[in-house]
């Protein structure tokens, strides 16, 4: 299992977007949390098995929420950490 950090830009704060993150990960079956930055970016912390699931991931976290306007979302392998499942912090 592979740890990621993900910092995603743009309008996300406010929106409900870490509702949708959360409801997206708890679907795909991910372990890990999303909390508001207060640059106003969010922060995501996943496990995934596969490069391709983060791939995934990372395409509906572009998505976002009906009010949401993600601009980026940077990526980076972090050490590894075990979550039993994704909450909203």
């Amino acid at each position: 299992m592979n740890t990621y950090r993900l910092i995603v830009t743009g309008r996300v704060q406010g929106v409900n977007y870490r509702r949708f993150v959360v409801e997206m990960a708890e679907t795909l079956g991910y372990g890990g949390y999303v909390k508001n930055l207060s640059d106003g970016s969010v922060e995501v912390v996943v496990n995934t098995a596969y490069e391709e699931d983060l791939e995934f991931f990372i395409s509906k976290l572009y998505d976002g929420s009906m009010f949401s306007n993600v601009q980026d979302v940077s990526c980076q392998k972090i050490e590894s950490c075990s979550f039993n499942h994704f909450e909203k912090r």
